[in-house]
């Protein structure tokens, strides 16, 4: 179904079903997109500990300033966060999306995460790698 500029459905990935969407034309997506999407179930696994990284990243600068006392107390407590494996509890997938970015189609996964409740994260991976971790990006 096409909604909003992108082709939409569900997506069952790492024990939740998320928004999934397909860039694209209004008679269909574009054609890489749907071979590349068919790759975002299997990758997933082996992309998790990248991302748990970046994410693990974002998160010691907001905990090193609540503790400092330069940045105030969230309204819900910040967890404490000792390693990148341990970032999963406190981040909710919240779509997944191929759209392209500088001309070529990415895979971006959006988080929320529980030490930054103003943002939603996107990890952005293409050709395989991760491009980078988009501190502010919108659900499509």
């Amino acid at each position: 179904m096409r909604s909003r500029g992108h082709w939409r459905r569900k997506l069952e990935l790492g024990g939740s079903t998320v928004p999934f969407v397909l860039a694209g034309g209004r008679s269909e997506p574009d054609a890489q997109a749907p071979q590349l999407a068919r790759t975002v179930s299997s990758h997933f696994p082996a992309w998790r500990p990248t991302i748990a990284e970046v994410l693990f990243e974002h998160y010691q600068p907001y905990a090193e300033a609540v503790a400092s006392g330069e940045a105030p107390e969230p309204s819900t407590p910040l967890p404490r966060i000792g390693a990148p494996s341990d970032v999963w509890p406190h981040a909710v997938l919240v779509f997944v999306a191929v759209t392209p970015i500088d001309r070529a189609l990415a895979i971006e996964f959006g988080f929320t995460t529980a030490w930054d409740e103003e943002h939603t994260l996107g990890a952005r991976f293409q050709g395989g790698k991760l491009l980078e971790l988009n501190g502010s990006v919108l659900p499509p």
